[in-house]
This record gives C-alpha cells, sequence and structure tokens, in this order.
C-alpha cells in the first residue's frame, strides 16, 4: 500500500489546511479512522458474501443490521468508530476485536519501559506525554503484573550443563 496521493497533500497545502503539525496529526488520524472504517466495511461484506446494496448476489438469510458507535484509543488518539453488524450476530470484527478498546501498541510500550526500569509513575508520565491519554500509576501496575510471571517462569526455568559460545576478539587499525 502507498503512501497519501501527492495531489491530495498538495490540495491541502493549497486550501491551507496545513497550518501546524497538529493539523497534520488530525489529518492523519482523520484518515487512519477512515481506513479502519473501510477494513470493518470490507470485513462484513466478506462474511456477508454480497455488497451493501446487492440484493441480487444475496445468497444467505443472513443481512446487516445497522452499526453501533465505538471509542477505541489508538496512537493517533481516540477514534470514534461505527463498528457494523448482522442480524444473526456471526459477524466478529477482527481488525477492531469485540470488547477491545485499545488499538495502539500502548500495553507494549508500557511493558518495554517497565522491563527497562521505569516506575510506574515514571511510566504514566511518559505515557501522558507521549500518547496523550492518560493511564494511572495503578493501571501500569495492572499491565505489568502480567509479566511477572513471564519474568519468575524464565528465572526459574531448568538450564542446560553446558552453553557453547564464541569469543571473538578484534583490533581495529583505521588505515588513512
Amino acid at each position: 500500500m502507498s503512501g497519501l496521493p501527492r495531489e491530495l497533500v498538495r490540495d491541502f497545502v493549497r486550501e491551507g489546511n496545513f497550518k501546524s503539525i497538529k493539523d497534520i496529526e488530525n489529518a492523519l488520524k482523520d484518515i487512519f479512522k477512515d481506513t479502519i472504517q473501510e477494513v470493518l466495511e470490507a470485513e462484513i461484506e466478506e462474511e456477508l458474501g454480497y455488497s451493501k446494496y446487492d440484493l441480487a448476489n444475496k445468497s444467505t438469510t443472513n443481512s446487516r443490521n445497522g452499526k453501533y458507535k465505538k471509542t477505541v484509543k489508538s496512537s493517533a488518539g481516540n477514534l470514534d468508530l461505527l463498528v457494523p453488524r448482522d442480524r444473526e450476530g456471526a459477524y466478529q470484527p477482527k481488525i477492531v476485536e469485540k470488547h477491545q478498546r485499545d488499538i495502539s501498541n500502548l500495553e507494549d510500550s508500557i511493558l518495554s519501559l517497565y522491563g527497562k526500569g521505569m516506575s510506574t509513575r515514571d511510566i504514566s508520565s511518559h505515557v501522558r506525554d507521549i500518547y496523550g491519554v492518560s493511564v494511572s500509576a495503578e493501571s501500569v501496575s495492572r499491565i505489568t503484573d502480567k509479566l511477572i510471571p513471564l519474568i519468575q517462569e524464565w528465572q526459574n526455568r531448568p538450564l542446560d550443563p553446558v552453553y557453547p559460545f564464541i569469543f571473538l576478539d578484534a583490533v581495529h587499525y583505521s588505515v588513512k
């Protein structure tokens, strides 16, 4: 998939829509939201086997049943999505799963920061500064509590009696 078409960006600049970095971020957020929305529409079309208003090719008793509003957190900020649904309840969104409220890599970032030794309060402050999302220190603790059993499992794993390794040494001379 290629980036934004050059003409679209130039039109935005000509119309004066980009006056600051924040304007560009908002435009990218809208594009991100529209992309997710289109993927959701494509998913339900795939599930039902026919496109919207194409009743001639409909080969199922299942049909669309409106949409529901869902707000998710992303790396671009909060996104308000309209998730389509079907009459029989067979459609399970894949790109934004049911009950999923966070589509950013926020949890992975929190675990990474915790692994590097940051305190929960520092992580909370860092996430607020970077992502613009308030995460309490308690929430950070709940997320990092998922990591502790994995760390303990790794620390208590059985060790092999012998570990082969290669030691390399080199001398580097700069020749000019």
